[in-house]
């Protein structure tokens, strides 16, 4: 896949739009590729050295109010022929939907292949050798007996949509990721740590700086304790705070409101949370490997404010979803080749505070680095949660105490209005660049120990 390469596809797609076209229906088209390497170290071998490449064309068509989802992951016309029939056979079958229908976009969108998918000169000779090294770098260090989860990810990405009415969006992104997951022993103690770190190119990784934060981190936990139960001032680190936005993000999704199942759905202009917070979904910043100059509708993209002085904005909208509450859609469709359209966050980006780090950090506060249970300790619709976890205890800014074996619990809706006791000055992205925030230190969250 080249730089600004047109799609090798282009005749069958257009084929497959004109035979919709003639079946007095409408439809959209993805056509998703990737190519990725993934590399694995063990015991100082190579254990895995994998190489994939797949494409997939998944269409929906509209016809008469009804709605067919169809996907092949061939590419002769035979099967592109036979994935128009099967969505239009399965459109007859289903359901009406009322506030489902195809937008008149027309438009040409097409993302910087300089920016998003520069050119990578390195060899698989130094892949392979970085992977190794975590492994041996982290196994040189004292008490570090395994390095269990390791290894390297390379990939190329491209998203092409196409549709009946004219649209043609095409992105397609490079990214490369290393990460080391090392166990240390002393005694009858052990501890698992690590770390991971995500760029555009293999160029741009730090093995060193892996090798030292995840030892770093395994010293650290090994030392690890309860502390006593009761309420402390928390603040969460970039991880765990990106994880705990995510866990709740059916709060400003259009398609949880639709359902019926979002709290927020009947509060957008009311508030909802510390008015000093601001809160934004923002596709369109490079930075991040969340960035996306279209959805999955084709519709392009802005930055979206959320939150602004407390008070809900707005939530999250494709063109079902908008329709359904007579409102624009946001460009927050999301759709697989595989699935129907739904709704989803791009990057999202909590304005920077006022406070500064002195004021962040005062007195005695618990520093939260890991978080167990997302999925089976958290309701989104009640807010409620309580997470396994491990961190520090800190007291002006100084960590004093390794955690583990603690459970911090809380409702995460009550923590947003009623319990943001400072807002950084300094934002930070998540190691997977998805989501952009300053650190928050939430008051009087129950956490239980010893």
């Amino acid at each position: 896949m080249s730089a600004n390469s047109p799609n090798p596809y282009e005749n069958r797609i257009e084929r497959i739009l004109d035979k919709v076209t003639t079946a007095n229906a409408e439809a959209d088209l993805i056509v998703n590729q990737q190519q990725s390497l993934s590399l694995k170290a063990n015991q100082g071998e190579l254990e895995e050295y994998k190489v994939s490449s797949t494409q997939i064309f998944g269409l929906r068509v509209i016809k008469e109010g009804k709605v067919g989802i169809a996907y092949s992951e061939a590419s002769d016309d035979d099967s592109l022929t036979s994935m128009v029939d099967q969505a239009l056979l399965n459109a007859s079958f289903s359901a009406t939907e009322p506030h489902e229908s195809l937008l008149k976009n027309e438009l040409n969108l097409s993302t910087d292949d300089a920016l998003l998918c520069p050119k990578d000169d390195s060899t698989i000779d130094e892949k392979i050798a970085l992977v190794l090294e975590l492994e041996s770098g982290l196994l040189a260090r004292p008490k570090i007996k395994n390095v269990p989860y390791n290894g390297l990810q390379d990939s190329i990405s491209q998203q092409s949509i196409y549709s009946t009415a004219g649209l043609k969006a095409q992105s397609k992104h490079r990214s490369t990721s290393a990460y080391a997951y090392a166990l240390a022993e002393e005694g009858d103690k052990n501890a698992m740590e690590g770390v991971g770190r995500l760029q555009r190119v293999f160029q741009q990784l730090d093995s060193q700086e892996i090798i030292d934060e995840a030892y770093e981190n395994c010293m650290a936990m090994l030392e690890g304790k309860p502390i006593a139960s009761k309420h402390y001032d928390v603040i969460f680190d970039k991880e765990c705070q990106t994880d705990l936005f995510s866990s709740f993000a059916i709060m400003f999704s259009g398609k949880s409101a639709k359902d019926g199942i979002n709290p927020w759905r009947e509060k957008v202009g009311e508030v909802v949370a510390d008015e000093r917070l601001q809160l934004f979904d923002n596709p369109l910043n490079t930075d991040g490997f969340g960035y996306e100059l279209f959805d999955s509708e084709g519709t392009a993209t802005s930055k979206t404010p959320l939150i602004d002085k407390g008070q809900l904005q707005t939530l999250l909208h494709n063109s079902v979803t908008a329709n359904h509450f007579g409102v624009e859609t946001t460009g927050h469709a999301s759709r697989g080749p595989k699935s129907t359209l739904n709704v989803h966050q791009h990057q999202l980006e909590i304005a920077a505070g006022s406070d500064q780090l002195a004021a962040l950090q005062i007195g005695e506060y618990v520093e939260i680095t890991k978080l167990d249970g997302l999925h089976a300790g958290v309701n989104a619709i009640s807010g409620d949660f309580s997470l396994g976890a491990a961190g520090y205890l800190c007291r002006e800014g100084e960590r004093v105490q390794a955690i583990r074996g603690i459970v911090v619990a809380g409702n995460f809706y009550q923590m947003l209005k009623e319990q943001v006791a400072c807002i950084g000055d300094t934002q930070y992205w998540n190691w997977q660049k998805s989501s952009l925030m300053p650190s928050l230190r939430f008051s009087d969250l129950a956490i239980s120990g010893a």
